[in-house]
């Protein structure tokens, strides 16, 4: 009860904070989307856009409602990790202070903050390390039937899911159970897990392993940007709690020192050492530190039972008190606390994200006024031209209002949507720079910047502010599309 009760409040703190500003543009992205559910799409699997689609038919267009399904993930992944303390063999401090560390850390804090599929990633991760806690507590070999029907979900929500089953494969021919391997269950599970994925796997084959080139393209450009930068460091400062890391660290030696629960060692260095390799970025590997810190808090708690009275209070309140500092620190840079005054500047300041979800309201309005600034006979044959998946988005769940036609854009799964057989008379292309512009298309003035009332510099603001009005193609887009999608 008292992890629940934790698991409840850091939810309701997320639900009453996350209407403060506006959509992400990976959320605009998501919402487009869901609006054309498929078995696949060029970024990713389809769970996180079917659940979106769901949050759609629910919560219509409402920041609160949508995010939900990320707050609902987070609870649980609070939940789990104070429930992996208890079935370590840990007792309510332990269990406690599991909880409270998870939800505390930046990583799993910013996951509840926008509806990503990161944030479902996270859950899966951490619930197939719980049932593999169980699966070696207890010896029960049908526990490998949840964890295939996890792994199948991840599968179907981010591919990386592959870098943690591979930690649980390594882990079972590293260490005692491999006994399993000659289970019947545990080949139910892999087949379970295959079967999920499946229809991803069909849709990729269909349409030549598109996210395939699309991953390796994004790969390159982190690489090259230094996003993959800090790898190390960034798993003690952003992935778990600053504070806690002597706690995970504990956590980690005691997996390796416990024959029983050896798997789980290598459930977390193998996915790491796999990233670290591939230059991943620091937050892949998130997933795999509530175990860890589980793991550590049965450790801590069973070495402060040996100490007297004060000592154990003492160390106790220094622990809980440092774990709070660096999550309240945390909070103030990640989550969307104030809507106005100093708390919200210093967010806005500190954190890039937050000002990605500035200012799209503004871009589909000024869109739509200079459309409407635009002769009778160019309005009626206007073409929306994007350069990014968040305008795309913004205009394809905003534009109605305006009455604006569909955006059309060559970018990620905008690609799979193609174009008008009409061609336009007139075309507002926003996104683009001035000689990509006139590269594509005839007669372009500037017509508008792209600003926000904020006055807040994000990339839309800075990098590509310019809002053109042109003329026709200057080549068919059959042209255009043939030359495959664009990665972003």
């Amino acid at each position: 009860m008292p992890v629940l009760a934790i698991a409840l409040l850091f939810g309701m703190a997320h639900v009453l904070t996350n209407g403060q500003y506006g959509f992400h543009r990976d959320e605009w992205q998501f919402l487009s989307d869901a609006q054309h559910l498929d078995w696949g799409f060029v970024p990713y699997p389809p769970l996180t856009a079917a659940l979106e689609r769901l949050g759609l038919e629910v919560f219509g267009l409402s920041l609160v409602g949508l995010r939900l399904f990320s707050v609902l993930a987070q609870v649980l992944v609070i939940l789990a990790s104070g429930l992996m303390a208890r079935d370590l063999g840990g007792g309510r401090l332990a269990q406690a202070f599991a909880a409270i560390a998870v939800a505390l850390s930046p990583l799993p804090m910013f996951e509840a903050t926008e509806f990503q599929y990161s944030s479902f990633d996270l859950l899966w991760w951490v619930l197939i390390a719980w049932c593999v806690i169980r699966l070696l507590r207890d010896d029960e070999p049908r526990w490998w039937i949840a964890i295939g029907i996890l792994a199948g979900l991840g599968l179907q929500t981010k591919y990386s899911m592959a870098f943690e089953l591979a930690g649980v494969l390594a882990g079972v021919l590293l260490t005692g159970a491999r006994r399993y391997v000659t289970s019947g269950w545990f080949w139910t599970g892999g087949a379970i897990a295959l079967l999920l994925f499946a229809p991803n796997l069909v849709w990729l084959i269909k349409h030549d392993f598109v996210s395939y080139h699309f991953l390796q393209s994004i790969h390159a450009r982190d690489v090259h940007e230094g996003r993959a930068d800090g790898f190390l460091r960034d798993q003690f400062l952003l992935n778990a709690n600053l504070f806690a890391a002597p706690v995970w660290l504990a956590g980690l030696f005691a997996y390796f020192n416990d024959r029983r629960y050896r798997m789980l060692a290598w459930m977390y260095v193998v996915p790491l050492l796999l990233f670290l390799l591939a230059q991943g970025r620091f937050y892949y590997v998130c997933g795999a530190y509530p175990m860890l810190l589980a793991m550590g808090s049965v450790v801590g708690d069973r070495w402060l039972r040996a100490m007297r009275p004060a000592w154990r209070v003492g160390i106790t309140t220094l622990m809980v008190a440092g774990v709070f500092a660096i999550g309240i620190y945390a909070a103030l840079r990640i989550v969307p606390i104030a809507s106005s005054g100093p708390l919200r500047d210093y967010a806005l300041r500190n954190n890039g994200d937050l000002r990605e979800e500035i200012g799209w309201n503004e871009l589909v309005a000024k869109v739509a006024a200079i459309r409407d600034a635009l002769p009778a006979e160019q309005q009626a044959d206007l073409a929306i031209g994007v350069g990014n998946y968040g305008e795309y988005g913004a205009i394809a769940l905003l534009g109605p209002r305006y009455h604006l036609p569909m955006p059309i854009t060559t970018v990620n799964s905008g690609w799979l949507r193609g174009y008008p057989q009409k061609p336009a008379t007139a075309v507002i292309l926003l996104g683009n720079s001035k000689e990509r512009a006139d590269k594509l298309l005839m007669d372009c003035r500037l017509a508008g910047h792209n600003t926000n009332a904020l006055g807040v510099i994000n990339e839309e603001s800075r990098d590509h502010p310019d809002i053109f009005v042109c003329g026709a193609m200057r080549k068919p887009l059959s042209e255009l599309w043939k030359h495959g999608p664009d990665f972003s």
